[in-house]
């Protein structure tokens, strides 16, 4: 399922959309999608971290709910071969582009380089 925030409180409304493809290749198209695209777990508190920080930001994400897709495994599996790492909830990519996980988006909104890059994504406008 595809969920796309609905206003900055941090609401989601349900979108559907097709569900083919290479789990790789499905991540690229997603991600290229939106100008904010976040691969989430419903129940992960990192996951819902990162979903306010954008939203307080007066960001409105893509929200992709790997546990509410019937292919989410796939995908999560593929985010794990694209990072390296076997954590892999939350996975951000702004304007295209992999941005990280958590601690990556943290560290780039504590060096200043993040709001630069939604700009650039035209995710902000200010």
């Amino acid at each position: 399922m595809h969920y796309q925030a609905a206003a900055s409180w941090g609401g989601y409304v349900a979108q559907r959309g097709a569900v083919v493809g290479d789990p790789l290749e499905r991540i690229e198209r997603l991600a290229s999608e939106s100008a904010v695209v976040i691969f989430s777990v419903s129940t992960c508190c990192m996951c819902h971290a990162i979903k306010r920080l954008f939203c307080g930001m007066g960001v409105n994400p893509t929200v992709h709910e790997l546990d509410e897709d019937p292919r989410g495994k796939d995908l999560e599996r593929a985010l794990m071969r694209l990072l390296g790492t076997p954590s892999v909830v939350p996975v951000v990519f702004i304007g295209g582009k992999l941005v990280g996980t958590m601690d990556r988006v943290m560290a780039c909104h504590i060096n200043g380089t993040l709001v630069p890059l939604l700009k650039e994504a035209g995710a902000l406008w200010l």
